[in-house]
């Protein structure tokens, strides 16, 4: 994929907080990170790493007391930190859409799809630019325009028989179908880029199949930008251009997908990478990462990942890290790094399982 000069969304030290009883839970730790029009970028890590508080973040739905304490987060070329609520609220949905992660507990129970989807419309007044507006419930040419648009949303996203569906409630839709139906309302209004949190988690493995490729037309056709959240590296590999590797907050690498999967640099990923279970061999088993990711209200000063890392350094405790670049467009945030040299990933790999044996 070639990559736009100008990016179409950009994280600039991105920092969001929350106050608890036991201190102050750094959730995103001084993100930076650009997605260009048409790309597919995925953040990749543990649960509880930061990464769909990252997606929160950029569309200002952090939750009090929770706030974004520090950073830039630039949507073709605002800051939309600094916007007013009301212009933000026209940016959510209609410009910068998201497909949350749990669908029967995002749709609401009580209305049928086909009006949950219409009503991502009727919000941004999408079918009705350029005429006189009427209120809602006399302007039946609007409401006909809309219900034509949601068929065709329905049915570009595989829901089938979508006339017949639009008056299905969620509960009659299997979970797969569900999942269609939340892309149908993020992408209604068609949107310049999708932020999906986990938009695979829970379905089986063919149904996952089906939502990626579903997504990846939608990237093509539509040339619309997508900010992938997984945990899952394998989906990202195959589904992303780019990737970045979070943990602890904050951004440990990221680059070109084919690179971060084939030559890993940071331990993290290598460890991650070593947890994927392998079809070549019926002997090998499956390497997991000792220990539990810090407590984000409490980090150990350095880095991060230093009490689970099997090539910690005593650097590694007192050194603030910055990503750098260790080939053109690969960045990684590791002490290894910190003076120039350069690691491959069988470097790594056979340092680490000299010292665990």
């Amino acid at each position: 994929m070639k990559t736009n000069d100008t990016p179409l969304l950009q994280l600039k030290n991105l920092t969001t907080v929350f106050p608890t009883k036991r201190g102050l839970v750094t959730a995103v730790n001084q993100v930076n990170l650009r997605v260009a029009p048409g790309e597919i970028l995925g953040i990749v890590g543990e649960s509880g790493c930061g990464k769909s508080t990252v997606l929160l973040s950029i569309l200002r739905l952090i939750a009090r007391p929770g706030r974004i304490a520090e950073g830039e987060i630039i949507f073709r070329g605002q800051n939309l930190r600094r916007l007013p609520k009301n212009e933000m609220r026209s940016i959510r949905g209609k410009e910068i859409a998201m497909i949350f992660q749990d669908p029967l507990s995002t749709l609401n129970p009580v209305f049928p799809v086909g009006e949950q989807i219409r009503e991502a419309l009727r919000l941004h007044g999408i079918m009705n630019r350029g005429r006189a507006a009427l209120p809602w419930p006399f302007d039946g040419a609007q409401r006909a325009r809309e219900k034509k648009r949601v068929l065709e949303v329905m049915a570009e996203v595989g829901i089938p028989a979508p006339e017949a569906r639009y008056r299905a409630y969620p509960h009659e839709f299997s979970g797969g179908m569900q999942q269609r139906a939340l892309i149908a309302i993020g992408l209604a209004c068609e949107p310049a880029i999708l932020l999906a949190d986990e938009p695979t988690t829970a379905l089986d493995v063919t149904i996952q199949a089906q939502i990626i490729e579903l997504m990846r037309r939608i990237n093509q056709r539509h040339g619309t930008s997508i900010l992938l959240v997984t945990h899952n590296l394998g989906l990202a590999a195959e589904f992303c251009h780019n990737v970045a590797v979070m943990y602890a907050g904050r951004i440990v690498e990221r680059g070109p997908v084919d690179q971060v999967i084939q030559d890993p640099k940071h331990p993290y990923t290598q460890g991650l990478l070593a947890c994927l279970p392998r079809l070549t061999t019926k002997t090998q088993k499956i390497d997991p990462i000792p220990g539990n990711v810090p407590d984000l209200a409490d980090l150990p000063p350095g880095c991060a990942f230093a009490a689970r890392c099997p090539l910690v350094r005593n650097d590694c405790w007192q050194a603030d890290l910055r990503l750098r670049a260790v080939t053109p467009g690969h960045y990684a945030r590791c002490i290894l790094y910190e003076g120039g040299e350069r690691y491959t990933s069988e470097e790594i790999r056979d340092q680490r399982l000299e010292i665990t044996g």
